[in-house]
């Protein structure tokens, strides 16, 4: 049954609630074929999917209403789209090879004074990167491994600290704390491309996206490698290069046979790949295990895949921890999404339990990361300096949204102290600025 709706004369009258149910049905369709491994007929609906009228007002939308860089306009200048020229893109938009080059930007890091560069893609580009990736991501969340996180629907930091958990709670681990150096501006596009496999068409298109290159001022660099940071696109096709690591982990503990023995008796196959874990946040991931051995040959083999990507490990961000103990002089513990997850020896009354109700002698513990607390804390002392002159209701408008977001992030876990101490220093802050009004 043909469920596509007509083209509209207006913006307002375009039926929002069926144009995403037919989306829908499409993807879930691209998603099973995907599944069960039916290149040819994912490809057909990718292509059906590119060419519906709802797809396209569905990615006019996102990049013109809902996005927040909708009023950030790219080389050509063009932002704020009015109704009219939305529905003049819906019919303008479709999958070529000339590209304008994006945009680059320069924003600052959080809590640092280096900044870091985005490609801002031009109106155009950005509605035909949201049309491609509506196409893509259904294809590839079925092939997505499980503990892959970062810039996934229906996914969140939260899941991968609760992965985290799961994987030490009944055992102290050490960890690959590891940070992969400027991913996003050193992936080898031709790697890529080969990875994608997708149909020629669109294969093309991607390809003149990656090399369109940037516009830094009245300077046009090219690009050889790298997905600018900016595009509606970028991240996918940054998880899209990483996709395998985590598989390649698990393949090389078959080959740590000599390194497992459990009470005399040599572990299963089952245990072997169970026992070692990777999670991934995008560019952020901890690899966990219990023998120090096998860690620092995962090491190892993780920089030789990420090489041919055209990527390597961060030294200053790589480390290797234990989450009981203190280790080449490293503090227990490691920081991942902001977190500072370590555990600490503990009594009876405390301790953590095993399947069995078993002691375990020690408990995990989740707190807010020091450089979180500072950063948030510089943050709103930011804020409270810049509105001197204004009045109270005004500057707890701009306060709020900072406030409610990182205590809503960080609640779930162990954190009151923290919340007790930046509620001091905010009273504090806010005392002198009463005082000097």
């Amino acid at each position: 049954m043909n469920t596509e709706i007509k083209p509209m004369d207006e913006w307002k009258n375009i039926n929002w609630r069926k144009a995403e149910r037919c989306v829908f049905k499409l993807q879930k369709r691209i998603y099973k074929a995907s599944s069960r491994g039916d290149v040819r007929t994912v490809h057909r609906l990718q292509k059906l999917l590119i060419k519906s009228w709802s797809a396209k007002c569905l990615a006019v939308r996102r990049v013109t209403q809902d996005n927040q860089g909708r009023k950030t306009a790219g080389v050509d200048g063009v932002k704020s789209l009015s109704p009219k020229q939305r529905l003049h893109l819906i019919e303008e938009i479709k999958l070529g090879e000339k590209v304008k080059p994006a945009r680059r930007v320069w924003i600052p890091k959080p809590g640092k004074d280096e900044k870091r560069p985005l490609g801002i893609p031009t109106m155009n580009d950005r509605a035909l990167q949201a049309l491609a990736k509506l196409a893509l991501e259904p294809e590839w969340e079925a092939k997505f491994e499980p503990n892959s996180y970062g810039f996934r629907p229906a996914r969140s930091c939260h899941d991968a600290i609760e992965a985290i958990v799961r994987a030490i709670s009944l055992k102290p681990k050490f960890v690959l704390d590891a940070d992969i150096s400027k991913c996003f501006d050193k992936i080898n596009h031709s790697k890529l491309l080969e990875k994608l496999n997708t149909y020629p068409t669109l294969r093309r298109q991607i390809r003149a996206w990656l090399k369109a290159g940037v516009m830094d001022g009245k300077s046009l660099f090219s690009t050889i490698e790298g997905t600018p940071q900016g595009g509606v696109l970028s991240p996918l096709l940054a998880n899209i290069a990483l996709h395998g690591m985590e598989m390649k982990i698990k393949e090389l503990s078959k080959s740590f046979d000599h390194l497992y023995h459990k009470c005399g008796k040599r572990y299963t196959i089952k245990d072997r790949q169970t026992s070692i874990s990777l999670i991934r946040y995008a560019d952020d991931f901890v690899i966990l295990h219990e023998d120090q051995r096998v860690i620092e040959k995962t090491k190892q083999v993780t920089e030789e895949w990420l090489n041919e990507m055209g990527l390597q490990l961060s030294p200053s961000k790589t480390r290797i921890t234990h989450t009981l103990k203190e280790y080449n002089g490293e503090k227990k513990g490691f920081e991942f999404l902001g977190f500072h997850i370590f555990q600490f020896k503990a009594g009876n009354c405390i301790s953590g339990k095993d399947t069995k109700g078993n002691k375990l002698g020690f408990k995990t513990q989740i707190t807010p990361s020091r450089k979180s607390v500072i950063t948030h804390y510089r943050k709103l002392a930011e804020v409270i300096d810049k509105h001197k002159g204004v009045s109270q209701k005004i500057l707890i408008s701009k306060l709020n949204p900072i406030i409610v977001g990182w205590c809503n992030y960080f609640k779930p876990y162990q954190s009151k102290k923290h919340f007790q101490k930046i509620r001091s220093l905010l009273w504090w802050k806010l005392w002198k600025w009463g005082k000097k009004k």
